[in-house]
């Protein structure tokens, strides 16, 4: 029988979110946002479960919950993973310790996902590792909110854009409504890292692929690391990052009973 997988969970929660100020505590069916997301991260199975921010008042949220730590940070981070790089020196994790970057507005996130990128992290040998989920829709292809990646045949990373990547040339002069194939997939932003490649990723400064793109995933590619993308075994629902998506949430969440 193999061993359980040894992993933690990192949430990055800041305050002052640039679309929907206070994110962490707005609420979703009566619970703060980042309640929800820790209590999904606990069923993944995670040995240890921390949340980083720069609020008391988010510390004060996750109170009910004793077996999720608090890592106070600084307020002057630019990215959730400098938060979590300066998370991951209070909870003296080692080098080795396999990190899981669960973002704090992903109240939905399946537990099978959250593992899955520990698995991939671990079986791929790769620096870093993340999701992706197939598009379904010509409306999603072409949202550069909706951040595409395309993969290598050994399932690591080529590239993520805001474009609709790969470029169907000959399907799109004919009509960029519907989709031609199973071409494209969405990336879903979570990851898995080793502490000691976290504290290296951090420590990069930014590249000119980030800052055209605004991605921080591609530092990484750019600096040449390796980013395993696996498929997510089980549905990740888009993240809350808008008054509209928190209340597309509650509707959903209210109907399901």
């Amino acid at each position: 029988m193999s061993q359980p997988l040894d992993f933690v969970v990192a949430i990055p929660a800041r305050y002052a979110a640039s679309r929907l100020p206070g994110k962490p505590l707005r609420l979703l069916g009566g619970q703060p946002l980042v309640l929800r997301v820790a209590e999904r991260a606990l069923l993944a199975g995670a040995r240890e479960v921390w949340v980083a921010t720069d609020d008391a008042r988010i510390a004060d949220a996750l109170q009910g919950l004793s077996s999720v730590r608090v890592a106070m940070t600084s307020a002057d981070h630019a990215s959730g993973t400098d938060r979590l790089a300066e998370c991951a020196v209070q909870a003296g994790w080692s080098d080795d310790t396999v990190v899981v970057n669960l973002q704090g507005d992903e109240p939905f996130a399946p537990a099978e996902g959250i593992r899955a990128v520990a698995e991939a992290l671990v079986y791929s040998g790769a620096e870093m590792s993340t999701l992706a989920t197939p598009v379904e829709d010509a409306e999603t292809l072409f949202d550069p909110n909706a951040v595409k990646v395309v993969r290598r045949q050994n399932l690591d990373a080529l590239y993520f854009s805001r474009a609709p990547i790969p470029w169907h040339r000959d399907a799109f002069a004919r009509s960029r409504d519907t989709l031609a194939g199973p071409h494209w997939l969405r990336h879903i932003g979570i990851y898995g890292y080793r502490a000691g490649f976290l504290r290296q990723f951090a420590a990069l400064p930014p590249g000119t692929l980030e800052q055209l793109e605004s991605l921080e995933q591609l530092r990484a590619l750019e600096a040449g690391h390796r980013i395993s993308v696996a498929l997510t075994p089980a549905e990740f629902p888009p993240g809350i990052d808008t008054p509209e998506d928190l209340a597309r949430a509650e509707a959903w969440l209210a109907a399901q009973g």
